[in-house]
């Protein structure tokens, strides 16, 4: 199936003084001058994440760098990447993930390339001269010698209804001995039927990526605007977290951890199957 691709423009902004808090302390973090007060890049988020940048947000630290990972780091910059203002996550929660991630034995980190993290970006397209919002769920996938953002799968309301069949006797079906007839009762199933779904597989579900990008060939789509982005992560064995950005004052602003989850058996796809179904 073919994606759309589309290019991200990163913005490098000025970087500010911060705040620090404990390893393990809850709550929202206390100003001590040296933490930047906010995370205002993705790939800061994933620098601070690992223990791989300075406490002033000043240097960019590497394996070949004494505090590179170094783990009291990693659970000061970390506590400082939730939401600790308006987010639900509970204190004995966090401390659980942050034990996990913080693991003296086996620490867990994030990579940038490494797969199971996707953006939902809320959009709004003109659709057949009216305005609609659409949900496209991106991912980052190898290109050449790099790698690229696409467009990986799509939700648009519009469509929502058009394949749904009918169900129980409403469902028109071909007769098992229509390969008798040369197939013949197609042509009243296709002219008489304006839900040609009826006909396919109990499995069948459709590409809706495809029929959005055919309307945009078309001409009937068109983007018009990005309302909101957000990220979902998947990388850390046993947990989920959401990534979103918040523009408010004081210190606990940027890119913060908005939603944690720890997975049981199964839950990973329970949630997947509610952010690509939800809209």
């Amino acid at each position: 199936m073919r994606k759309l691709t589309v290019l991200v423009i990163l913005f490098i902004t000025s970087i500010q003084l911060a705040p620090g808090q404990g390893l393990y302390s809850p709550g929202s973090p206390q100003d001590d001058g040296r933490f930047a007060a906010s995370t205002k890049q993705v790939n800061q988020f994933f620098r601070r994440f690992n223990g791989e940048e300075s406490a002033d947000g000043t240097r960019r630290y590497y394996d070949t760098d004494e505090l590179y990972r170094n783990r009291e780091l990693r659970g000061k910059f970390i506590n400082i990447l939730f939401d600790n203002e308006t987010s639900s996550i509970q204190s004995a929660l966090k401390n659980e993930f942050l034990n996990d991630v913080l693991s003296e034995t086996l620490p867990k980190y994030i990579n940038f390339h490494n797969g199971e993290w996707f953006a939902e970006v809320e959009t709004t397209f003109i659709f057949k001269g009216k305005k609609e919002a659409a949900t496209l769920f991106m991912k980052l996938q190898p290109e050449g010698l790099g790698y690229e953002w696409v467009v990986d799968k799509v939700s648009f309301k519009p469509f929502e209804n058009i394949f749904r069949k009918p169900k129980g006797n409403e469902k028109p079906f071909l007769h098992p001995l229509s390969h008798e007839i040369g197939f013949m009762n197609l042509r009243k199933a296709f002219q008489e039927n304006n839900k040609p779904e009826s006909y396919t597989p109990k499995e069948y579900e459709p590409d809706y990526l495809t029929v959005f990008l055919y309307e945009m060939k078309n001409g009937n789509l068109k983007f018009d605007n990005i309302s909101d982005v957000k990220f979902h992560f998947f990388q850390i064995n046993n947990w989920y977290f959401e990534l979103n950005q918040f523009n408010r004052p004081g210190f606990n602003t940027g890119w913060l951890i908005s939603n944690l989850v720890k997975l049981g058996t199964g839950d990973k796809e329970v949630i997947q199957k509610y952010i690509y179904d939800q809209k």
